[in-house]
């Protein structure tokens, strides 16, 4: 279990830490004795104590740099040391030979500072206002990134640099021969001069970028000459990147020049593949300059504390279309109310938002579907899937995808915690089922004991696996699926070069070349049927991870079991017979009528009560009795199959831009309004001023 690995890995830790610690301790005893052996055996085990760190545990490193002993400090008091235990050990002369030696050791430290003031000013110079991507930025003069060992790494650089000149002190200590310190202090010097310059050759014009206003007035020609009339803005966290990935499918599809507006840096590489351009602009003035684009909409599928900025921008129309909807509180955040329309599945969004009283007034909420729902395949009847191992039984699969903890500590947002056990367990007694487990990436992430849970239920899968037994695919479907896997990375991943930095990568990451969205849309498809065929059909499956997607397992899915969740609302659409588990401590005519998701529903109880119903509701229609409850269910949740919920999301877009067009149609009237107004009022007062007979500023200076 997770929580069972932290305990040792900061025992380790702590005793990396007291280990150097001991070494330094060790290596001035050994200096100031002086004893030979232990001086030397301290010194190189502390070099390469630090140096093991630096790779493995920068991180507990970095621990070290607040309270002052970062890894300049360390390297300068080893070699202090160092010189003082030369001065201590006998036949070493301090004027003739250990004196070169301190000056060469000082020429090293000198040449790693300039080192490091050439990789801040190369640093510096190499990053532009914004980032960008799917966008050929080579007019900006962008360039391979340096060596990342001179450029970023000064720790590293550092103690590398440092290992030869340690080894030829040492040795010289062991020898009492200067000539092998001189040795290696030639040999770091060489080293460290080169690389100085090196990366300095990264300021001259042919390798330097554009500067800022340079950089800055390129965005605006490229955005006067793409024209983008509606975009996505996101902002975000490491782990919230699926939200705005949810979307950009839908934002290709519609019509006009779509764009991306990311606010951090790293999320330009974090975003899924795609040919919409992105533009990352970190800073709010140089967000401020959209507003003289032709952009006219911006979809918002998140809120954040960036949001209010981009807001401020009057020229555009801001639309919240949220990255899933459910019956928690969450989907009701009064913040909806800033934005000009809120845009929802269908009329049970509209009216949970009226219920929530927070502000969004009706007229300003557009029902447009779910435009990601397409792949879900519809409700196909009784299955009939692999044979199990009762003759001529098939299995029935159950897809349980539980959602997390939540932060508010509800104890009804997760089933993991009080039934999931429960709900496997009672899951794994049936023969004839077959297991699809996929919880939440962000299970355990606030509460532990959910975390320990999922351990828990993971450990009874896999164990349930030893005791079923039937054929497996042979060597060919692996084969096929790595295969189909390597084609997918190549169109969707872009490998850089270890020391590629963000200029670098807009440099690769120019124009597409072709249509590699419709490649992409087939490559997973492809893996994906790769992915299933590869399983054996008997065997119960762990799901985790962004691959096979979780509207791909609907599609293998005969029930569902979930939470309430955006889970239950998308899995609606397929039609197909599906549970939520109630752990919210209402009863069960409580919970239905608090949560419309839920209506068409079978409910679980925390013990697991109603699993054995729900299987023969699936594998008989006769007993499913809710077959019509989830067909209505569906339509008030999601709106109409016709039109399309792609082309009610496209009209609800062109719907927007058109009343910001309007806006600033208004706007340019008003303000050629004002103008001669402005100039009568200014001429009128001209008048007034020479009929009072008033002097001219040149008079009165005359006077």
């Amino acid at each position: 279990m997770p929580s069972a690995g932290i305990a040792p890995r900061r025992v380790v830790q702590l005793t990396a830490l007291l280990a150097m610690l001991v070494f330094f301790a060790t290596q001035l005893v050994g200096a100031v004795l002086p004893n030979v052996p232990l001086f030397i055996a301290a010194s190189a085990c502390g070099l390469a104590l630090d140096l093991f760190l630096q790779h493995k545990q920068p991180g507990l490193l970095s621990l070290l740099g607040k309270i002052r002993l970062d890894v300049t400090v360390r390297q300068l008091f080893r070699d202090m040391l160092i010189m003082v235990g030369l001065l201590r050990i006998e036949g070493i002369n301090p004027l003739h030979e250990q004196a070169p030696l301190t000056v060469g050791l000082l020429l090293f430290y000198l040449v790693h500072f300039a080192c490091q003031a050439a990789a801040i000013l190369v640093r510096r110079s190499r990053q532009l206002p914004f980032v960008t991507r799917n966008i050929d930025a080579s007019a900006l003069r962008l360039s391979d990134a340096p060596p990342r060992l001179f450029a970023r790494q000064h720790g590293r650089r550092l103690l590398r640099l440092a290992a030869p000149v340690t080894a030829g002190l040492l040795i010289t200590a062991a020898t009492k021969d200067a000539v092998w310190g001189g040795a290696g202090l030639a040999i770091s010097l060489l080293i460290g001069i080169g690389g100085t310059a090196h990366l300095a050759s990264w300021m001259l014009p042919r390798k330097r970028v554009a500067n800022e206003a340079t950089a800055l007035r390129w965005l605006d020609t490229w955005l006067a000459d793409y024209k983008p009339t509606v975009g996505m803005y996101f902002s975000g966290g490491n782990s919230s990147a699926y939200q705005a990935n949810m979307w950009l499918s839908t934002l290709a599809a519609l019509d006009g020049k779509p764009i991306i507006l990311l606010r951090e840096r790293f999320m330009v590489q974090k975003l899924e593949a795609t040919d919409v351009p992105i533009v990352c602009l970190p800073k709010v003035a140089h967000l401020m300059r959209m507003e003289h684009s032709t952009l006219k909409v911006l979809l918002h599928p998140a809120n954040s504390g960036k949001t209010s900025q981009v807001l401020r921008i009057p020229s555009i129309k801001h639309a919240f279309i949220n990255h899933g909807e459910s019956d928690k509180l969450s989907s009701c955040n009064p913040y909806a109310k800033a934005y000009d329309e809120v845009w929802v599945a269908g009329p049970a969004a509209r009216e949970r938002y009226q219920l929530a009283d927070i502000g969004v007034e009706d007229k300003d909420v557009v029902e447009v579907g779910r435009p990601q729902l397409a792949p879900i395949r519809p409700y196909a009847g009784v299955p009939t899937g692999a044979l199990g191992g009762a003759g001529d039984e098939h299995f029935t699969t159950v897809l349980y995808a539980p959602t997390w903890e939540g932060w508010d500590g509800n104890p009804g947002n997760t089933s993991v915690i009080l039934a999931g056990e429960n709900i496997v367990r009672e899951l794994l007694a049936d023969p004839k089922v077959r297991l699809l487990y996929k919880p939440h990436p962000m299970t355990g992430s606030v509460d532990p004991r959910a975390g320990r849970a999922n351990d828990r239920i993971r450990a009874m899968i896999a164990e349930a696996n030893t005791k079923r037994t039937g054929d497996r695919p042979g060597p060919e479907a692996a084969a096929e699926l790595t295969r189909c896997a390597d084609e997918l990375n190549r169109l969707t991943s872009t490998h850089f070069r270890p020391s590629a930095d963000e200029i670098e990568r807009m440099k690769l990451q120019g124009a597409p070349d072709g249509d590699r969205a419709a490649a992409v849309v087939a490559a997973t498809t492809a893996w994906e049927s790769a992915y299933w065929a590869s399983l054996p059909l008997w065997e119960h499956q762990i799901i985790t991870g962004p691959r096979p997607a979780i509207f791909t397992c609907f599609n293998q899915a005969d029930v569902l079991i979930s939470d309430v969740s955006s889970v239950v609302s998308d899995y609606l659409t397929s039609e197909k017979p599906y549970a939520v588990a109630n752990t919210s401590g209402l009863t069960e005519e409580e919970f239905r009528s608090g949560f419309p998701t839920v209506r068409a529903a079978t409910i679980l109880t925390p013990e697991a009560e109603g699993v054995p119903e729900l299987l023969e509701a699936v594998r008989d229609p006769e007993k499913d009795t809710l077959a019509a409850a989830r067909a209505e269910l569906k339509v008030h949740l999601l709106g109409p199959s016709d039109p399309p919920s792609l082309v009610r999301f496209n009209q609800a877009a062109q719907d927007l831009c058109r009343k910001a067009d309007e806006r600033r149609a208004r706007m340019a009237t008003r303000l050629s309004d004002e103008i001669p107004t402005q100039r009568e009022a200014r001429d009128a007062a001209e008048e007034m001023e020479l009929e009072s007979g008033s002097p001219e500023p040149e008079e009165t200076a005359t006077v």
